[in-house]
């Protein structure tokens, strides 16, 4: 049986948003629920023998975000079809409503999921975080974002930020230039995430009065961190060794938050992830939380989102051999 439902539309901007270059969100809806979506004048008509009713919740979610000026994505129309399905959508406003920091070009640096809003209020209660899941979800972006608003605020004095060179381990050797300009590559990522959110003349400033470190794991050996936030990144590429000496560099006054991702180790066959071990030994102690990020908190391209899914779905068919 056919079923109608009509929404009323404040401005034409906000149903710009909603629809997308092409019309390429109103498509993934219809598609999505089996229904014809239609626009006159100020009104959206919903129409069709499929789920009528929750096109009509998503697209009511979808205007919500549109009035406080927020773009309207492919993968933002896909999150929020997932939360509908879930029954979730009411959740949304938890997520748009908390920003955690401005960067230096004045946007907004904002969660996007759920996951990733249960991960920055968990850095905000813990004194230890590990943020644990597949590549796209966030972790290292929002971790910095982090760092760098407890810094503003005074709660800590330092960032340092660190990762294994696991690779650099092997092939430092081929590499022109000095210690530093070998690593560089290797640390990267942690530089363009803070270039985007402190602006180059800003992390330059830092970084010559020491405010900010970034350095190789091996470069934390024999110290202790009092005051600091610090990041250790691609966690999993640690040994249990390199996790324990980590951790117990902890000081008063400091924040740690661990990240990684436990489907792309990368020590060699036979030997133990210290980020896969720490999950087990530290479990249950207050003051330390696991933040576990799944498919549905990817913020890249829809098709990471689908690589991951069918690559965790041919790691459970093996198991299952």
């Amino acid at each position: 049986m056919q079923k109608e439902v009509k929404i009323e539309i404040e401005n034409l901007e906000q149903l710009a948003n909603l629809y997308g270059k092409f019309d390429e969100n109103i498509k993934i809806i219809e598609q999505c629920f089996n229904v014809f979506i239609v626009n006159r004048d100020n009104e959206i008509k919903i129409t069709g023998v499929g789920q009528v009713d929750l096109a009509s919740k998503t697209i009511l979610k979808l205007l919500e975000i549109a009035k406080r000026n927020e773009i309207i994505t492919k993968q933002t129309v896909n999150y929020i079809i997932s939360l509908v399905l879930e029954d979730c959508e009411e959740k949304v406003e938890n997520i748009l409503d908390d920003v955690i920091i401005t960067t230096s070009k004045g946007k907004p640096v904002k969660c996007k999921t759920l996951g990733q809003k249960n991960y920055i209020d968990s850095i905000r209660k813990n004194e230890i975080v590990f943020g644990i899941g597949p590549a796209g979800t966030g972790k290292t972006y929002l971790a910095i974002a982090m760092a760098v608003k407890f810094l503003r605020d005074k709660k800590v004095s330092r960032i340092v930020l660190t990762r294994p060179a696991v690779e650099a381990g092997e092939r430092l050797g081929f590499l022109p230039g000095d210690l530093q300009e070998k690593i560089n590559p290797y640390l990267r990522p942690l530089y363009d995430a803070l270039f985007d959110i402190l602006g180059v003349e800003s992390f330059n400033r830092y970084m010559e009065s020491g405010i900010i470190e970034v350095a190789p794991l091996a470069y934390m050996r024999g110290r202790t961190l009092d005051d600091c936030f610090i990041i250790l990144d691609e966690a999993q590429n640690t040994t249990p060794e390199q996790m324990k000496m980590f951790l117990t560099r902890f000081g008063y006054g400091s924040r740690i938050v661990v990240t990684g991702d436990l489907t792309q180790i990368d020590l060699g066959q036979g030997k133990v992830s210290g980020l896969k071990q720490v999950t087990k030994i530290l479990k249950g102690i207050p003051g330390i939380d696991f933040v576990y990020f799944n498919d549905k908190d990817v913020v890249r391209h829809k098709l990471v989102s689908e690589i991951i899914k069918a690559y965790n779905k041919f790691e459970e068919e093996k198991e299952d051999r």
